[in-house]
């Protein structure tokens, strides 16, 4: 690759039969997958497979969106000054963003090389994009090496992207130019990039590690031996028990490598692991997950729960109100002025008949168990301002069905204090990510005021917007 002009030459001799022998291993591997899979080498462009609306979406939701400003302060400016482009493209090979010279973007439209299309082997043939998605790790195409002769004027370097958590792929890094721009030491400075992207991944890992420990410490504490486990597994605490790194979610029971059985519990944001006959005496763990529910259920120590409507808002008002209320506060919250006692009292039974007399007490009405609600636990993030945090464990409103004035007043003041601080940030991405769960009129406004124009968000949240002005 030190004359890379060279080399191209020599691969296109080698693909007309001029010389012997052929391209090299890595490159004659992918043109038999990709033969294989049917690729046509006149195939012109590839699959479009998202509208812009649709990659939108998908960037706010991707792993990669929190790392791309230090991708971009890495690759954009030296792309835009080396006349190549910088493509980040997630685990199928879908390009979702795309960006660098003004000339070679360009250039890249006419050949579909643009944000929504597939580069899979199977969709488009040998690419670096698609290459080093199929071989997991980095690869560099040069001109003819493409199997698809319209690319042959391209060279690219790419190099995947692990989920630090899982190992799993999460994406994949690459920079594309003309041939005659591009430098051999591309390669190593895209892998270079991928390995900045999963250092990044890692902080924000440990991070939120750091943040459900410190939230699901009182569940730990409530038993003699357990772990706190992550949504993949992953043991984020643990107290006496040996366990290995990682433990398998998927099973109610298991035994653990000394022989001991214990159970997998869901919390809000991950699991509970504890040890069979080992707990101390300690009341269920209830778990209220009510945050955008429009069918409400509850968790009774991993066991699943349905509630009707009214269940849930007196589950609500009981946690919102851990020293209790009386019958006469109760109907107040749930029926307004005309609310009855004797009907709140009714409820109650049934309720206490669902969950257990020890979990609902009476004389005032109280939860006597341990609670771990996704509305309580967004309280702390908004209380510090920490508009990202509580945004990130935002699901949408509380009970969106429920008319019960209780509800209906704890739903809009939380609602009001997210909107507030999601406005004043004018972070485009937090309002994004808002609206995505909550369509609100007010932070859509506050969403297009701080959208570049050229963003792709625009059109979406413009004609969300437009909808919510036409209901009104």
């Amino acid at each position: 690759m030190t004359d890379p002009a060279g080399y191209a030459e020599l691969v296109s001799q080698l693909r007309d039969g001029v010389h012997g022998g052929g391209p090299r291993a890595l490159v004659s591997a992918s043109w038999q997958r990709s033969l294989a899979a049917s690729i046509d080498p006149d195939l012109s462009e590839p699959p479009v497979v998202y509208d812009q609306d649709e990659v939108a979406e998908l960037r706010t939701d991707h792993p990669l969106a929190p790392v791309m400003p230090a991708l971009r302060a890495m690759l954009v400016s030296i792309a835009d000054e080396a006349e190549h482009i910088m493509i980040i493209a997630d685990a199928s090979g879908h390009v979702l963003w795309r960006e660098g010279s003004a000339r070679v973007c360009v250039n890249a439209d006419k050949v579909s090389l643009t944000e929504g299309t597939r580069w899979t082997e199977d969709a488009i043939g040998t690419n670096a994009m698609g290459t080093a998605i199929a071989v997991n790790g980095p690869v560099m195409i040069h001109a003819a090496e493409h199997l698809v002769r319209t690319y042959h004027p391209w060279t690219c370097a790419a190099a995947p992207v692990h989920d630090p958590d899982t190992g799993a792929l999460v994406g994949v890094i690459d920079v594309t130019g003309p041939v005659s721009t591009m430098h051999p030491s591309t390669l190593a400075l895209v892998s270079t990039a991928a390995q900045l992207a999963e250092s990044q991944l890692r902080l924000h890992l440990t991070a939120r590690d750091e943040r459900f420990r410190q939230r699901n410490m009182r569940h730990l504490s409530g038993v003699s031996a357990g772990a706190l486990l992550s949504r993949s597994g992953r043991v984020i605490a643990s107290s006496g028990v040996p366990l290995p790194s990682r433990v398998d979610t998927n099973q109610g029971t298991l035994w653990l490598p000394d022989g001991r059985e214990a159970t997998v519990e869901p919390l809000a944001e991950g699991f509970l692991l504890r040890l069979v006959n080992t707990a101390r005496n300690r009341p269920p763990l209830l778990t209220l997950p009510f945050l955008g529910a429009n069918e409400p259920r509850a968790l009774m120590d991993g066991r699943e729960i349905q509630l009707t409507l009214r269940h849930a808002e007196i589950l609500t008002l009981l946690a919102l109100h851990p020293k209790g209320l009386t019958a006469e506060q109760l109907a107040l919250a749930l029926y307004g002025e005309s609310g009855n006692p004797v009907t709140a009292r009714a409820e109650i039974h049934r309720l206490r008949g669902q969950l257990g007399p020890s979990v609902v007490r009476t004389k005032p009405y109280r939860l006597d168990t341990e609670v771990d609600a996704d509305f309580i636990n967004l309280r702390k993030p908004l209380r510090e301002r920490r508009v990202r945090d509580a945004v990130a464990l935002w699901r949408g409103p509380l009970l969106p069905r429920s008319t019960a004035p209780g509800i209906c007043g704890e739903r809009d003041e939380v609602l009001a204090q997210l909107r507030s601080l999601a406005i004043e940030r004018g972070d485009p991405d937090t309002l994004w990510s808002f609206t995505r769960a909550t369509h609100d009129q007010t932070a859509l406004e506050a969403l297009l005021r701080c959208l570049p124009t050229s963003d792709p968000r625009r059109g979406r949240a413009e004609s969300e917007l437009r909808s919510s002005l036409l209901a009104d």
